[in-house]
């Protein structure tokens, strides 16, 4: 058996805006297993400024896990416990070079193409033209939840924005989530979520910075509209500070990025913790590419959901790898009379 690695930036049809900044590449890595002539392959979804193993010796654990692939998925999984992204490579990798179908991970019938998994539509940061012209196009999709950047423009604008979308599309109509990236400052997060209640919507995504657990336990108790767990659980690896970050925040919901928590067994583990809790939780994909992304879709499908996750991501690159993978009517759907491109 033998392993090898390789890069490939993906590039942004049109740059895209978070209150971190202006996002216009996206740097990944491909994890390829070779065993008697059978390929594999997964992805580790990095994420530049915000990954926990976004580290100077990145590149060094990739070739260190690549050089003892021999060890197996669980040695190198427990090896790389600070490199949350190498290691939902390596759960990739390793299914799909064990599947007959390397690019069919968890067979079911999403993979078959028989059933479709609910998304919400993306709304980026920008001008309120710009984004009144997203919002439009996402409902004319077939979109029934919209998920809003919000926290780098003016405030006041956002609301007449929200505003707008409720003065149109009741809240049974369209489904809204907003997602500050940590935008808020303490002082201002109450008011803000209170104003942003008028608007009914569904939720709001890391209201302030992470790592500020009594604040955020503070919030999630008093606020008025329910708060999503997403950044605070990124860089948090073992299983009892899971419970404890849980236990003190008590949030309403948690969002799970896979390449962002360890993966497939990272995200049951924080299910699992979450579900004791009675805190609502849905899994978001991190900007990979269609490959991490197949991966993730699959894995979410078999866990039976119901509300729209954050999957819709396949369509915002230039050079996306080619796949099967297709957004319609508000939904991800595996197209089986599409083909995957990906050179070994």
């Amino acid at each position: 058996m033998k392993a090898t690695y390789k890069k490939h930036i993906l590039n942004f049809k049109v740059p895209s805006s978070t209150s971190r900044g202006i996002l216009k590449t996206k740097e990944t890595w491909f994890i390829i297993i070779e065993n008697h002539g059978k390929k594999g392959i997964g992805e580790c979804g990095i994420l530049r400024g915000l990954s926990a193993d976004d580290r100077p010796d990145y590149e060094a654990q990739l070739q260190y896990t690549c050089n003892n692939i021999e060890k197996g998925l669980d040695v190198l999984y427990s090896e790389n416990e600070e490199f949350p992204s190498i290691q939902i490579g390596l759960e990739m990798a390793f299914k799909s070079l064990e599947a007959k179908d390397p690019f069919i991970l968890f067979p079911s019938n999403f993979s078959k193409g028989n059933d479709s998994i609910p998304i919400n539509g993306l709304i980026w940061m920008g001008d309120k033209s710009f984004m009144n012209q997203q919002i439009k196009q996402k409902i004319a999709d077939g979109f029934d939840c919209i998920k809003l950047k919000i926290g780098a423009i003016d405030f006041q604008t956002e609301l007449d924005i929200l505003k707008g979308i409720r003065q149109n599309f009741s809240e049974s109509d369209i489904e809204i989530r907003v997602d500050a990236n940590g935008a808020f400052s303490i002082d201002s997060a109450l008011e803000k979520l209170k104003r942003l209640s008028d608007y009914k919507l569904h939720s709001i995504e890391q209201p302030i910075k992470p790592n500020q657990w009594d604040q955020m336990a503070k919030l999630c108790e008093k606020t008025p509209l329910a708060i999503a767990l997403d950044e605070e659980l990124i860089g948090v690896f073992n299983e009892e500070n899971k419970q404890e970050l849980l236990s003190t925040i008590n949030p309403q919901y948690i969002i799970l990025k896979p390449s962002f928590i360890g993966g497939f067994k990272g995200s049951d583990t924080w299910i699992s913790l979450a579900e004791k809790q009675n805190i609502g939780w849905w899994i978001t994909s991190a900007l990979e590419s269609n490959v991490g992304l197949n991966g993730i879709a699959q894995y979410t499908y078999l866990k039976g959901v119901t509300m729209p996750q954050g999957l819709g991501t396949g369509s915002l690159f230039t050079n996306n790898i080619s796949s099967p993978l297709t957004v319609k009517n508000g939904t991800l759907q595996y197209n089986t009379n599409l083909n995957w491109d990906f050179n070994f």
